[in-house]
């Protein structure tokens, strides 16, 4: 395939130009359990919430994470399949049910799938579930046998003791029901780790080449309807009159329902509804918003971005070296964005008296569940929700908006409905990643910055998705790799404006705050380096001695990319660095750029250092996986408004990365003992700024705003 190259090499922290080892690959089993509300009944160990032992032995772990492609039902299993000293092939997976009180993130203390931490957030309670039931089943042999448990070893789902009698975990499993826990059992050394590091197979391939996985959109259920729906094509507007005439008219059509914000059709089939839903003739109520577009969007974020923001960090004296007349100042802006996941949004729900079931695909469970109930006026307790593996989340599955809307809609149908929303309904009804502007200034002395200012302006997400979050006037994950700037700078301010858009929904999307900031921080770093005469590696590396990590990592990368080497004409490199999401990555775009201002991404290569790494193929698809979903963001995306509408709709305008575009990428690991960092989102946010310096490096032309301009582009370049 065209550009699919990928390159993989593991390095030691110590001697990083120098090869280590490259895991093994072995071919596993899989199988995964359909949906439950409830853990199995025929486990007789279940020490904890995650783990369950039947009579056979067999050891089904419940996934508290959901799997959106990216990997995670196979390394949450290496960590407990780890600790327990079982072959992988042993686990089956059950998704988690709702419930923030079992199956909590801990890093948010609720159910949620984001931010590129499940690794990180469930390194640690993960070994140490898996480590539990380790030793109480080790326990239940040193009683059954008389001995001293640290006499004893657990290895491939079997308890020793030295004299070679063996005792299988099912042999073991209803003894160990009856002991208590211990408090602190021991975690498994690295240096003895059989699973973690390995290049393991994915455990959902198998199932997802042969089409046996089943998505939320694949729900067969006994006499289930579908449903599609349009909701008023101006944000905040409402349904006004509906003349459903000719909509009931088409063969298959059983129901139009009519909700204040929005209409659906209710069909014996999907192409059934989606006619019907096409021949309704609607009025809308167009509300307030009718008049909003792209220009007044910008107008107001630009006016807004010259405002003094609330401080979020502060060091030195950064005012007075900025007010220099040699200061250097540049803004950058990032526009709206859709998710345009490969799954359109969908819910299947049966409401019944008292009780109501769902079938979906959500990165917050609990969520789900709760506004269901809301809807409904049910407690919790009698709503139960299925969770599916997602065929694409990037943050758009972080809001239950598709489950209220569906459930609404299912309360005036009679039996299951499953609701789907069309391509253009899914990209005109999103809920955006913010439109950003970002002001930098910077001062230097010696071709370092001694100075540095950065004040984004954009709208908060915390603020409504997460309002205890929201602290002071500061949204955190707006300013997520501000001000923690890598750098070492000793004057710094950091400022955030919160301007909302008027009308657009804004949400997180793949790569979310750093998104914006490595945008903007790296493009202009690359503007400084150049107004320093200073080569853009050494102008950051000089600046990482505090960031050993990163450094290491720029080093590497600048290494494999031949850094340094002659180009041919209009063929630029470039460069940028991060610490975000708790890796520290370095990527090199090599780009060419022609007369016309078309841009030719050539390769894409990264250096990471993500801590321990559970399994090296998946970082490596993550990053392969967010480069290309960053660089078709740099090339192309953008959702522009119009008469309160988003304009964009479907692929042809809201365009992807295509097969033929994709370039040659090389990941290269760093060997680490720190703990695990993430690494969902890394390669969109390190993807943006790496291309535009590599068209900086190609043409001269310092682009400050994505998509790229192809007309400024056309006909500049170096020679």
């Amino acid at each position: 395939m065209p550009g699919a190259d990928t390159i993989t090499t593991t390095y030691s922290r110590r001697d990083v130009l120098k090869a280590g080892a490259a895991g093994g690959v072995v071919v596993l089993g899989f199988v995964l359990a359909p949906a439950r509300s409830k853990p199995s009944s025929d486990a007789i160990f279940a020490p904890n919430a995650f783990i369950r032992i039947d009579r056979a032995g067999h050891v089904t772990l419940v996934m508290p994470q959901v799997e959106m492609g990216q990997g995670i039902y196979t390394a949450v299993a290496m960590i407990l399949a780890e600790e327990l000293r079982i072959s992988l092939e042993r686990v089956t997976l059950e998704h988690a049910p709702p419930s923030d009180a079992l199956y909590a993130n801990p890093t948010f203390q609720f159910q949620v799938t984001g931010n590129s931490n499940s690794v990180r957030a469930f390194w640690k309670p993960l070994r140490a579930a898996g480590a539990t039931a380790r030793e109480m089943l080790v326990a239940a042999a040193a009683q059954r046998w008389n001995l001293p448990a640290d006499r004893l070893t657990a290895i491939d789902g079997v308890v020793r003791e030295p004299s070679g009698r063996r005792l299988r975990y099912a042999d073991l499993a209803e003894a160990a029901s009856h002991l208590s826990p211990p408090k602190d059992a021991p975690l498994t050394p690295r240096k003895e780790f059989r699973l973690i590091g390995r290049a393991l197979k994915r455990l959902d391939t198998p199932e997802k080449v042969t089409g046996g996985v089943r998505y939320a959109i694949d729900v067969m259920l006994p006499g289930l309807k579908f449903a599609t729906l349009r909701a008023c094509p101006v944000f905040g507007g409402r349904v006004g009159h509906v003349d459903d005439a000719k909509a009931k008219a088409i063969p298959g059509v059983l129901q139009v329902v009519v909700l204040p914000d929005l209409v659906a059709v209710v069909a014996k089939h999907m192409w059934a509804a989606k006619q019907g839903l096409e021949a309704l003739r609607v009025e809308w109520d167009e509300g307030v918003n009718a008049s909003v577009n792209s220009k007044q969007v910008w107008r107001q974020l630009r006016a807004a971005s010259a405002r003094e923001g609330v401080v979020a960090r502060t060091a030195g004296d950064a005012g007075t070296l900025l007010a220099s007349a040699t200061a250097l100042e540049a803004a950058f802006e990032l526009p709206f964005l859709a998710h345009a996941t490969m799954e359109p949004l969908n819910s299947t729900v049966h409401v019944r008296p008292g009780e109501c079931e769902i079938w979906t695909g959500s990165q917050v469970l609990s969520r789900a569940q709760a506004v269901a109930a809301k809807v409904l006026a049910l407690s919790e307790d009698k709503v139960t929700v299925h969770n599916h593996l997602i065929g694409g989340g990037f943050g758009r599955r972080l809001e239950v908006d598709m489950v209220e809307k569906a459930v609404r809609i299912a309360q005036q149908v009679d039996g299951p409905v499953k609701v789907i929303w069309t391509r253009e309904e899914d990209i005109r009804q999103d809920i955006y990643r913010p439109a950003y502007r970002d002001v930098l200034s910077a001062a230097m002395d010696h071709g370092r910055v001694t100075a540095f200012k950065h004040r984004t302006t954009g709208s908060s997400i915390l603020a409504r998705w997460a309002p205890p979050a929201f602290q002071h006037g500061i949204d955190g994950d707006a300013m997520d790799s501000a001000v923690d700037l890598p750098y070492d700078i000793p004057n710094l301010r950091i400022e955030y404006v919160r301007e909302e858009p008027p009308g657009v929904p804004t949400g997180f999307w793949r790569g979310v705050g750093p998104n914006n900031n490595v945008f903007a921080i790296e493009s202009f770093m690359d503007e400084l380096a150049r107004k320093a005469g200073v080569d853009p590696v050494e102008f950051r590396r000089r600046m990482l001695d505090r960031n050993p990590r990163l450094k290491a990592a720029l080093e590497l990368v600048a290494a494999k990319a031949s850094w340094g080497t002659s180009l041919p004409p209009r063929v630029g490199r470039g460069v940028a660095v991060q610490g975000a999401f708790g890796s520290y990555i370095a990527t090199v775009a090599e780009a060419e750029v022609d007369a016309a201002g078309e841009v030719r991404v050539r390769r894409m290569i990264s250096a990471v250092d993500t801590g321990i790494i559970v399994n090296p193929d998946t970082v490596v698809a993550q990053l392969q996986g967010g480069l290309i979903f960053g660089l078709t963001a740099a090339l192309y995306g953008e959702i522009t408004i119009d008469r309160g509408r988003v304009v964009q709709s479907n692929f042809h305008d809201y365009r992807m990365l295509r097969m033929d575009q994709a370039p040659a990428i090389e990941v290269h690991l760093i060997d680490s003992d720190e703990a695990p960092g993430g690494i969902g989102e890394t390669g969109t946010t390190a993807a943006l700024p790496a291309l535009r310096n590599a068209i900086y490096a190609a043409t001269g032309v310092a682009l400050r705003r994505m998509p790229i301009d192809r007309k400024l582009l056309a006909g500049s370049g170096r020679t």
